[in-house]
């Protein structure tokens, strides 16, 4: 039963949620309807602001749909000014009020160690019952920050694991304590106010200390410490034997080196102690353009490899044709100096970030036309520039969300979220983004950066790319260098590519060739990328040894379906997963 103390939690929140949703139906509501409905009012006059939409790309590979759900796809823009907006909002408003509340509270260590009995309970009445299939958290699909659905828990039990909250912060071991469905938006908010961070914050707000973890989490300092999960000094996991496993460097090394990248393979993440840093309130962002590929791969490849205490703390890239990019170095500072210009890039009436970068490339008439500019940008400006825009998906799924009037009026409730999206998919966008959407991030050898953006545009002539650099340590676990480069690149390709758009792409054939590229170069892919990759080629990419030992020590292999079961087009059914087999493929 609900302690007392819960109860009256539950309670707060509730009237929290409460008077959230009747404000913003009374205030908000109105506007986005009225928004949603003049859209759909001019586009249906006029037409589309932007020939082949995502939605027409749809509707062209539809051989027979009924007209609601062709009205359903051709108008989704407008269904999701006037509903998805708001409805983000009342999410977004509640959660960082919960957040707030239960900070200020100190609430949430108490309530952590019931969550953690209820996940135990959860695994040891699955195994009471038989242990008939394999588990996974009950976190349905769309909640997932992709646009794709996930089918791989179609035949699992699923564990609940409702973790969302802080727990600790140690600022005498310089640590934070949190639960795995904390947000980086959400950790952000709480550690800047007391004046730290982490040394790798991934951009999105949505990303989940969970995902990272167990999945695979950058940003544009990790040529100095590498990826999200080599930040973190402990992980506690609900095993298959229903226990609390603990894991450091310390106490159960091997288990610790694992279960990044594991994918929920060894057991229910419940807790990981991250280590941060000391924050300073604005980042002095340097811009440099480039209109040839070899000179940015050259300064992009320099700069990720100078020596600590001589590179930036942060460097990235934005490539907008296979010749010109922009290649963005910065560093923590306490001040805004005479140098340069504050931009509160952040605000919802700026421009979005990729287009600001896009406007300082020479010949595209921007104030600098070509030429370095150096700028101050708050620190959680920096850290979230990627979210609004949702890097740059959201030009497609609202074509005038960058317009100065729209961001004027509307902008304060961008983005809408991934997982609210999801909701307004219909059959024939769900085979859009599972046929003609890219989400490719690669992790190739840095020095093999142009010869990967050749490839890339070879196969799938869409830009923005993102550029993040990535050290990769030498250490057991399921990625490691193969070679003796250790600084790697994250290629990210977000979109629908311009051959998609003229009706000529096949994604799992582009696929296919990018994969063979980056194992022939000794790289590897994101784990939530779109994998074509059969279960062979999967363990010939990842260093499965330490997981598959671990897996069967613990008994997990009957308990969890295995990470290729999961991420790949060629998975089988999930119960074949948890055994190792894959279906038949042509």
């Amino acid at each position: 039963m609900m302690k007392l103390k819960e109860l009256g939690l539950l309670a707060v929140m509730a009237t929290i949620l409460f008077w959230i949703v009747v404000l913003i139906c009374i205030f908000v509501l109105p506007l986005t309807v009225s928004l949603g409905a003049a859209y759909f009012a001019v586009t249906f006059v006029l037409g589309s602001f932007s020939p082949n939409t995502i939605e027409d790309i749809a509707l062209a590979k539809m051989k027979s749909i009924s007209p609601l759900a062709k009205f359903a796809t051709k108008h989704r823009a407008p269904l999701v000014m006037a509903f998805v907006l708001p409805m983000s909002l009342v999410f977004d408003t509640f959660f960082y009020l919960r957040t707030q509340f239960i900070v200020r509270s100190n609430s949430a260590p108490d309530m952590h160690d019931q969550r953690v009995e209820e996940v135990q309970r959860q695994v040891k009445q699955w195994i009471a019952d038989g242990s008939q299939r394999p588990m996974a958290t009950a976190r349905p699909g769309w909640l997932v920050i992709s646009p794709k659905y996930m089918t791989y828990k179609a035949g699992v039990h699923k564990v609940k694991v409702d973790m969302y909250d802080v727990l600790e912060l140690d600022e005498e071991a310089m640590t934070v304590r949190v639960e795995p469905c904390v947000s980086m938006g959400q950790l952000s908010h709480v550690l800047t106010a007391k004046g730290y961070t982490i040394p790798v914050l991934p951009e999105m707000d949505d990303l989940t200390v969970g995902g990272l973890i167990c999945g695979c989490g950058i940003e544009s300092s990790s040529h100095l410490y590498g990826l999200f999960q080599a930040t973190c000094t402990q992980f506690e996991i609900v095993g298959a034997d229903g226990e609390l496993h603990r894991a450091s460097e310390d106490e159960n090394p091997e288990l610790f080196r694992a279960i990044p990248w594991s994918y929920g393979s060894l057991g229910f993440l419940v807790s990981a102690t991250i280590r941060i840093v000391p924050a300073k309130k604005f980042v002095k962002l340097t811009y440099t353009p480039f209109d040839d590929a070899a000179a940015y791969c050259k300064y992009f490849e320099e700069q990720s490899k100078l020596p600590e205490g001589e590179a930036a703390l942060f460097v990235e890239g934005l490539v907008y044709s296979k010749d010109r990019a922009v290649i963005m170095t910065g560093n923590m500072v306490d001040e805004v100096g005479d140098d340069a210009p504050l931009n509160a890039i952040g605000s919802f009436w700026k421009p979005w970030f990729f287009k600001h970068v896009e406007s300082l490339l020479t010949g595209m008439g921007g104030a600098n036309d070509g030429a370095e500019v150096v700028e101050y940008l708050p620190l959680r400006d920096y850290y979230h520039r990627h979210t609004r825009s949702i890097f740059w998906e959201a030009q497609d799924i609202i074509p005038i969300g960058n317009h100065p009037l729209f961001r004027l009026l509307f902008g304060w409730m961008m983005p809408p979220k991934v997982s609210f999206l999801k909701l307004t998919q219909t059959e024939a966008l769900h085979r859009m983004y599972k046929e003609q959407h890219v989400i490719q991030d690669m992790l190739v050898p840095i020095n093999k950066l142009q010869l990967s953006i050749e490839k890339f545009d070879e196969q799938y002539q869409l830009y923005p790319l993102w550029l993040c650099p990535m050290k990769l340590f030498d250490v057991p676990g399921f990625v490691q260098p193969k070679i003796d480069e250790h600084m790697f690149v994250d290629i990210g390709a977000y979109g629908v590519p311009e051959s998609a758009r003229r009706g000529e792409f096949d994604g799992e054939a582009s696929g296919k060739v990018v994969e063979a590229f980056v194992a022939e170069h000794k790289g590897f892919q994101m784990l939530y990328a779109d994998s074509y990759l059969s279960r062979d080629e999967f363990r010939s990419m990842f260093d499965h040894t330490l997981l598959d030992k671990l897996r069967k020590a613990t008994k997990a292999e009957r308990a969890f379906p295995e990470p290729f079961a999961k991420v790949c087009h060629k998975a089988g059914s999930t119960a074949d997963a948890a055994t190792g087999k894959a279906k038949k493929t042509n």
